[in-house]
């Protein structure tokens, strides 16, 4: 569970993960893709507005997330394949991640510690 107002740092991990909404705010994504874009993806139950129940973050990449609305949560669970294993989670730098992604930089201010 995320608390409105907050977010989950950019980080990646050394497996797949699937993420999947259960109840709450839409969970708001943002995915650095290899070839350099900024993927946005909204976890959520209005399909109709684009949201999906649940996405996939490949290996490797580059994501971090927050609740849409400020004044709720966002209860999501995520499956990785293989197993999660603590000694696979990379937090991001975000003086070395801006530079790999210059045209994020302020995204990357705004979901770094």
């Amino acid at each position: 569970m995320l608390p409105g107002g907050d977010f989950s740092a950019f980080h990646r991990i050394r497996s797949d993960e699937l993420w999947h909404y259960y109840a709450g705010s839409s969970l708001r994504l943002y995915l650095l893709e290899s070839r350099g874009e900024l993927k946005r993806i909204e976890l959520g139950p209005d399909w109709e507005k684009g949201e999906v129940p649940q996405v996939l973050v490949p290996r490797d990449h580059w994501f971090a997330a927050e609740p849409v609305r400020a004044d709720s949560f966002s209860l999501t669970g995520c499956t990785t394949a293989p197993g999660f294993d603590f000694r696979d989670f990379e937090m991001a730098d975000r003086e070395e991640l801006s530079r790999q992604y210059p045209l994020h930089a302020a995204t990357i201010a705004a979901f770094t510690r």
